[in-house]
């Protein structure tokens, strides 16, 4: 969205001073309708994805999906190959004895998993992000220490430039800037 000087804005940035402002303001931001927005803290706060109305995550699925079918895949490649490509006998046991093979194929489920969990958070949160249009508030350079923020992106259907900053000084805000991309 473009403002009076012609300069491209990223959207509107918030700072507020406590837990308990920034989860109100939160719940504010969501029941008014915006949809492509964020809050900042330098601490996970136990709630907030409940205020934000963020719905349940994706990863345990992908993790599930992903552990279940190669853990089924390594199980079935063991009884293959001791079972009918290459039997050998050991110690006089059986060439199908199932039993014995489902510690490869739990093996197989949980490196699975665990690679389906890291390359998945990593999708679903889009990283790595070497830069982002938030990186150009001073104000911002604290999220890491000890303030809290709100970013509404100028691209949400209800942005608009005045009127939401308006709304987030509302809210209880200590500083609102506009940020340019």
């Amino acid at each position: 969205m473009n403002s009076n000087n012609n300069k491209m804005i990223y959207g509107a940035l918030a700072q507020f001073a406590t837990v308990p402002e920034v989860y109100h303001a939160c719940e504010k931001v969501r029941d008014k309708g915006f949809r492509k927005w964020d809050a900042h803290s330098p601490f996970p706060i136990h709630g907030l994805d409940k205020a934000m109305g963020l719905p349940q995550s994706k990863l345990s699925w992908i993790v599930g999906a992903t552990s279940a079918i190669f853990g089924i895949g390594g199980f079935l490649l063991w009884v293959w190959m001791n079972g009918f490509d290459y039997k050998l006998v050991i110690a006089g046991k059986p060439f199908l004895g199932l039993l014995g093979y489902f510690l490869p194929g739990f093996e197989c489920a949980v490196l699975s998993a665990a690679i389906a969990c890291l390359v998945g958070m990593l999708a679903l949160n889009k990283l790595p992000q070497w830069y982002h249009s938030l990186f150009r508030s001073e104000a911002f350079k604290r999220v890491t220490d000890d303030s809290f923020f709100i970013s509404i992106e100028a691209t949400d259907p209800k942005f608009h430039p005045v009127k939401t900053v308006e709304f987030l000084k509302e809210l209880g805000a200590t500083q609102v800037e506009l940020v340019e991309q």
